[in-house]
């Protein structure tokens, strides 16, 4: 439950009336999770943050976005702020404007789960054109280099075990990674080329799905994060001696979540917050454990390491209190449980 400030409880609260002017505004604010009258402890809720039109709170949770083509990652963030009245959103994993497909974007206290989401596994259905190669390595940029297409489908698969497991790319340059401080898109624009260094991923699985032309063909790709697909279209293309690039990318799974699982922008602009997933969906392949005592809630609420007396295996576990509500991740070993990352509190 939510503990919202009102002229009948401003006074009700750790510190008094004090926090008007921190939530006055829109502005989030912090409040203490539990106060003392006397010698009883009493444990609220707080919401993130209030605005000054009334006393309703920030919108918690998770939402699956198909991405339209077009848009950037962060355009569908903006818009998002817009539409559910926040402006604590953010993403995992970035696609370009062209690409299309599963974005999950978190939302109020979900943001906490950003960096669990962004290096988890992600599946791709891409458009690999032989024959062709430009300066961005997708059909989007100039044309550097055409050639004529003599090989099939058959040689095309012959060389995909090359590219399978773990490889070596070079970033391309029209990309947002920092060399000296500088975003290498940023110099690509000014025509400048500067040396990258080679990156490890790994490709999981990488097979052809159709043959669309001469030229054409649909590749499914589950990768690490950090892939450039675009990048691997080119590189293809170079192995097989005729160049190549990619000319469409569609996301289909990233953080576990597909998309069967994803909204657009029109349908949270019509249902809002009713779209939003809970945070621990995130977390959905790891074991739940619900608290069994007074004791573990309270170290486990305070941060602190807390036992148990059940025999179960050591792992990555979701916790949830006493009544049900998500606590946190945690790490077992042995007997004791160890938080990784909190997701109670303001």
């Amino acid at each position: 439950s939510c503990f919202c400030p009102s002229p009948q409880n401003d006074g009700a609260f750790y510190g008094g009336p004090s926090h008007r002017s921190n939530f006055l505004g829109g502005s989030e604010f912090r409040l203490r999770q539990g106060f003392s009258r006397g010698k009883t402890l009493v444990r609220t809720t707080w919401c993130d943050a209030h605005t000054e039109k009334g006393s309703a709170c920030m919108a918690n949770g998770i939402v699956i976005i198909d991405k339209p083509a077009g848009w950037t990652s962060m355009d569908v963030c903006a818009k998002l702020r817009g539409i559910l009245k926040t402006k604590k959103i953010g993403h995992a994993g970035t696609l370009d404007p062209m690409a299309t497909g599963v974005l999950p974007v978190f939302v109020g206290q979900a943001t906490r789960a950003v960096s669990f989401a962004e290096g988890g596994e992600k599946e791709y259905i891409a458009g690999l054109r032989l024959g062709l190669t430009t300066n961005t390595q997708d059909t989007e940029g100039q044309a550097l280099t055409q050639a004529p297409v003599t090989v099939g489908q058959e040689e095309l698969e012959a060389v995909l075990p090359r590219f399978t497991g773990e490889i070596s790319q070079i970033p391309p340059m029209f990309s947002a990674i920092k060399i000296n401080g500088q975003k290498l898109y940023d110099l690509a624009r000014q025509g400048r080329e500067v040396e990258r260094r080679p990156r490890g991923v790994t490709i999981f699985a990488l097979e052809v799905v159709e043959r669309l032309s001469e030229t054409d063909y649909i590749l499914r790709i589950r990768c690490s994060k950090g892939t450039y697909v675009r990048t691997l279209c080119h590189d293809i293309g170079q192995v097989l001696g005729c160049g190549g690039c990619m000319f469409s990318l569609r996301r289909t799974m990233a953080a576990g979540f597909t998309l069967g699982e994803s909204v657009t922008l029109e349908q949270v602009q019509e249902l809002g917050e009713k779209l939003l997933r809970p945070t621990d969906s995130l977390f959905r392949e790891h074991p739940e454990y619900r608290l069994k005592t007074a004791r573990q809630e309270e170290r486990c609420r305070n941060g602190n390491p807390f036992f148990i007396k059940e025999s179960l295996p050591e792992g990555t576990y979701r916790i949830y209190g006493r009544e049900g509500d998500f606590l946190c991740l945690s790490r077992l070993q042995g007997d004791t449980m160890t938080s990784l990352k909190n997701f109670f509190g303001a």
